[in-house]
């Protein structure tokens, strides 16, 4: 038995890979998808994605909601900090991809998201972060980079737009950082993955409401349309965000945004073989940084957990969540 006691901290941090790198898959799939559904903007399938999804992710959990209720009021700051950037992410990252492409809006994004999400936990939590996630955050944001430039140099683009939409991908990141960040806290601080999740998701559902409302025509004019938002809704956005709580709450959200390099990949990968969008040598050589960032980050260090090299060390300042799940 005394070599038994590691095997559980392994497993749930292989858990935590393996649940945010199959969140990542799925979101990368909603930015091809969005294209099916021409007729609708924007603000539309962002608002439909994530709103909906956000509020079904607080329908499943009212037992765990309303035992977490008192912890929730004495934590609101948190609640609405994570609740606004969900409202906000889906609105920036969809209008990204829409005026850059889906390569670019995706991988500016995802890649901006690892770095706003360390400096957050650095800051705001005391964490360390050892050098082995700087390193697979460096390859990914590397690969990005590269991905967005392959774009930038095709000159069947739109330099004007491309710009816009990356400046809104920048935004889409560090709301991304924000809301992962804020879940992850919650959790941290002893509240379940189940009311961190829908407290903090179903919020920023209810916020995007008005904006399907105003913009959501478009996606009751035909069955395509309607499919489109009802996949993005149930299962990049539900289904994935379900499987990304259960990797926030084992490996935390500077590592877990890490991971979710993937979506870019995915993304940029779909785009070229069903949209039609391009991509060269150097775009398929960041593709590969990508998946070596995320396969570094998926290793799990020999050393303790806050040593150098341990991407996933607790907070200094805060308790281990008592019930993460």
């Amino acid at each position: 038995m005394a070599h038994a006691t590691p095997a559980a901290p392994h497993r749930g941090h292989t858990i935590g890979v393996l649940a945010a790198a199959a969140a990542a898959l799925l979101w990368g799939t909603t930015g091809t998808a969005a294209t099916f559904a021409p007729s609708a903007g924007p603000l539309a399938i962002g608002a439909a994605a994530l709103g909906i999804g956000g509020i079904l992710q607080a329908l499943i959990a009212p037992r765990a909601l309303r035992r977490a209720a008192p912890q929730l009021r004495a934590r609101w700051r948190i609640v609405a900090v994570g609740g606004l950037s969900v409202a906000v992410y889906p609105l920036a990252f969809y209008s990204s991809m829409h005026l850059a492409g889906v390569a670019v809006g995706t991988v500016v994004s995802l890649a901006s998201a690892p770095l706003a999400a360390g400096v957050m936990e650095r800051v705001l939590d005391d964490r360390r972060l050892g050098a082995r996630w700087w390193i697979a955050a460096a390859l990914g944001i590397a690969g990005s980079v590269l991905l967005c430039a392959a774009r930038l140099g095709d000159a069947q683009g739109d330099p004007a737009g491309t710009v816009f939409g990356i400046l809104l991908g920048l935004v889409a990141g560090v709301t991304y950082a924000a809301y992962s960040w804020a879940a992850a806290a919650l959790m941290t601080g002893g509240i379940p993955r189940a009311a961190a999740m829908g407290s903090v998701f179903g919020l920023g559902g209810l916020l995007l409401m008005p904006v399907l409302l105003a913009t959501g025509a478009p996606l009751l004019a035909s069955g395509s349309a309607f499919a489109v938002a009802a996949y993005m809704a149930l299962v990049p956005m539900f289904l994935g965000y379900v499987l990304f709580g259960l990797g926030l709450a084992r490996i935390g959200a500077g590592t877990a945004t890490t991971i979710t390099l993937l979506e870019p990949a995915a993304a940029t990968v779909l785009a070229v073989l069903v949209v039609g969008e391009r991509l060269t040598p150097a775009g398929w050589i960041g593709l590969a940084l990508i998946g070596a960032s995320v396969v570094l980050l998926s290793i799990r260090p020999a050393t303790p957990v806050g040593d150098a090299g341990g991407p996933v060390a607790e907070p200094r300042t805060r308790p281990a969540p008592s019930d993460p799940t």
